[in-house]
């Protein structure tokens, strides 16, 4: 949702409101001044001051507490930010719909499909119990199929929050075949974070007998990165001042966390984001044009409900889109296999239908309807499917 308009107003609102507090404690400190100074006076004199001397003072107090003015001073300020503070309400009911479900539709779902997803997300938090209890509940045995594989995930995980790469050099020893046909190099960096570890330790022998067993495997196609290794040896003590103190950061940890859990996810030939949190995050993204469209609809209630397709596209944004799409800007079809799209000599790209309409069927040429230029269906050539 467009959020832009709320920050700009809760801005204005904290710096209102910063103004008017450091106001306030202005004026307290120049009346703390003043009363301060007044009991100095009071306290300094004999203890047989007359009533006359004691009234004359408190009398000049009453003065400068009435130059002071305490009350006109915040009154700008605080009517300055109740302003604000009122108009934020306002802001949040224009930008935020309140009642979201007027974008819901009667659409039927596939509650095993949902149920399954729900299960993995659990899985894939080691929420093991949880997922077991949705799964017996909801009686979808088959969604247990990968918690044998998410529990190992899992394990190897927690192993490597303690610094223990053993169970991931295990795992990736035994889909060493399977990773490198995927153009991984996680075994390698595994092996690099482990030699870290023992640079840290300071043993010159121990990092050049690791080097010589493990890494040297890779230096064929890896020899830069093995250099670089090598070259830290050499600072033994003083790994601070290496030139490669990068590869020295914790913050490898964590990248070959994320790296492992994505290789891992890969050859179970599942997606390494959690189904469930990108179909909510796509279902965020993509309210607003829903409520637009719900309210703009609204007198049509019946034929909002009867809609198979929506009648305005989406917008997802890149991170949600995992495939190529083509809408043909003629029919308005996406393209499928039956009718792919077709790249004609100007460059163009049309659905087939589209252009065998344009032909009306035949091979005598027709006009682009974006350029001057003209084709035959045989010199447009398909781009996929």
């Amino acid at each position: 949702m467009e959020v832009a308009a709320v920050k700009d107003a809760f801005d204005r609102v904290t710096k209102k409101q910063k103004l008017s507090s450091s106001k306030a404690q202005e004026v307290i400190d120049q009346v703390s001044h003043e009363i301060g100074q007044t009991l100095a006076k009071i306290q300094s004199v004999d203890n047989l001051m007359s009533p006359v001397d004691l009234k004359s003072i408190l009398a000049e107090l009453k003065h400068k507490l009435n130059a002071i003015s305490p009350l006109n001073q915040l009154e700008g300020t605080q009517k300055e930010l109740n302003g604000n503070l009122s108009k934020f309400p306002k802001v949040l009911e224009k930008t935020f719909n309140p009642d979201i479900s007027k974008a819901h539709r009667n659409i039927d779902f596939d509650f095993h499909i949902v149920n399954q997803i729900i299960a993995s997300h659990f899985y894939r938090l080691g929420l093991f119990d949880l997922g077991d209890c949705l799964i017996n509940e909801a009686g979808e045995p088959e969604a247990a199929a990968l918690r044998s594989q998410f529990v190992e995930l899992y394990q190897i995980l927690e192993a490597m929050k303690v610094r223990n790469l053993e169970p991931a050099l295990q795992w990736v020893s035994a889909n060493r075949e399977k990773l490198k046909q995927n153009g991984s190099v996680l075994e390698l960096k595994l092996h690099r974070v482990q030699f870290v570890e023992i640079l840290k330790r300071g043993s010159h022998s121990d990092a050049l007998n690791y080097a010589k067993t493990y890494l040297s495997p890779f230096a064929s196609n890896h020899l830069k990165e093995i250099q670089k290794l090598m070259v830290c040896i050499m600072w033994i003590g003083r790994l601070e001042r290496c030139p490669h103190s990068d590869l020295l950061a914790s913050i490898q940890w964590e990248k070959l966390s994320e790296e492992l859990a994505r290789d891992f996810c890969n050859l179970l030939g599942q997606s390494f984001q959690s189904p469930l949190s990108v179909a909510i995050a796509a279902g965020i993204e993509g309210l607003p044009t829903l409520l637009k469209l719900a309210n703009v609809m609204a007198a049509k209630k019946q034929e909002w409900q009867a809609m198979k397709q929506l009648p305005v596209p989406v917008d997802l944004g890149r991170e949600f889109q995992f495939h190529s799409i083509f809408v043909c800007p003629v029919s308005r079809d996406q393209g499928t296999e039956e009718n792919p799209p077709m790249l004609m000599p100007c460059l163009h790209v049309l659905c087939k239908q589209s252009i065998m309409k344009l032909s009306k069927g035949s091979s005598r040429t027709f006009k682009c309807p974006y350029c001057p230029a003209e084709a035959s269906v045989a010199q447009c050539r398909q781009l996929y499917f």
